[in-house]
């Protein structure tokens, strides 16, 4: 039985609106899920339905709103002062965009050292210690003392993955880290999460818009739809076998490269854009688009349904009746 790692419980993050006392953006709403040690959690939805600041919540980079996050059996909901760095050290954040979110105006040395001095680890020869890391990420000792604007996106992206691993932490939200690349670039950049998970039995979220991407890093997938997660279950299960209307449309806009496959295959076609996040819609939050709704689904919000083992959907179709 594997070891479960992060918990999470109802979690909710709502942001009051600026100008008013009563309206807020259910940026996440009532989510819970686990990972398990040494696994990746893939979780996919279209832009803006919360999945950046799921993972920040978790991470307690913005404070929730209500729910439970665990972490390696302790609940750090709350923790502050020592305990919140502690937490920090053990969880750390690669963003979307290396180009801003290192600093420009610190070499690649100074980066890779801040995370090293802020938690007192001892490093006989800085300089020795940091050629090394950077090698095992691609990189060699000509980065070390350069600027990032002296950097491709690729490399500046590899300097950011390792910033956020060379503390040793145990669990890293990964947001999107391959978006702002170039494809081949990608390419590579997974394939050296992938090696950093296996050398450091590192735990992923790996959060992204790209389902076929989520598939080829993750162990399991967690589906996202304004706020909520609508399917969650094996990766394989789910990218198979998707039971979700959301799912199944999300699949079928994946690119086929075979002209003669993508004309036969069933597309799920959905109308409009998202609903607001500050007036979602009342039952369930996807059936304005849901080319399956039924009358109970603009009145009642549908339960979590196990439909088979660990494949969990929140859709009225698989209610019983």
């Amino acid at each position: 039985m594997s070891e479960t790692l992060l918990r999470v419980e109802n979690l909710k993050k709502y942001f009051r609106v600026r100008g008013s006392f009563t309206k807020k953006v259910r940026a996440v709403d009532d989510v819970s899920f686990e990972i398990f040690r040494g696994t990746t959690l893939g979780v996919v939805g279209e832009s803006g339905c919360g999945k950046s600041t799921l993972g920040r919540t978790i991470l307690r980079l913005i404070d929730p709103t209500s729910g439970r996050i665990i972490f390696d059996g302790r609940d750090v909901t709350k923790v502050k002062g020592k305990a919140l760095r502690e937490y920090w050290r053990n969880a750390q954040m690669v963003f979307q965009d290396p180009h801003t979110s290192l600093n420009p105006r610190m070499t690649i040395a100074s980066i890779l050292l801040e995370p090293i001095k802020s938690y007192r680890i001892y490093v006989e020869d800085e300089e020795k210690f940091l050629v090394e890391q950077l090698e095992m990420v691609g990189l060699g000792k000509e980065h070390l003392y350069r600027y990032p604007h002296e950097l491709s996106g690729g490399q500046k992206q590899r300097v950011a993955i390792l910033r956020a691993i060379i503390v040793k932490p145990k669990f890293v939200v990964l947001d999107e880290p391959t978006s702002a690349l170039d494809v081949s670039v990608q390419a590579q950049i997974l394939e050296l999460l992938k090696n950093l998970q296996k050398i450091y039995n590192l735990t992923y979220m790996f959060i992204s818009h790209d389902i076929a991407v989520v598939k080829y890093m993750s162990d399991a997938i967690a589906v996202m739809y304004l706020g909520k997660i609508v399917e969650i279950g094996d990766a394989d299960t789910v990218f198979f076998n998707p039971l979700h209307p959301y799912t199944k449309y999300l699949l079928s806009a994946i690119p086929i490269p075979d002209p003669k496959m993508a004309r036969d295959r069933k597309k799920v076609i959905i109308q409009g854009e998202p609903p607001s996040p500050i007036n979602p819609p009342p039952g369930c939050r996807f059936h304005p688009r849901c080319p399956f709704a039924m009358d109970i689904c603009r009145k009642e919000e549908p339960p979590k349904i196990e439909v088979e083992k660990n494949h969990i959907v929140a859709c009225m179709l698989y209610a019983k009746k």
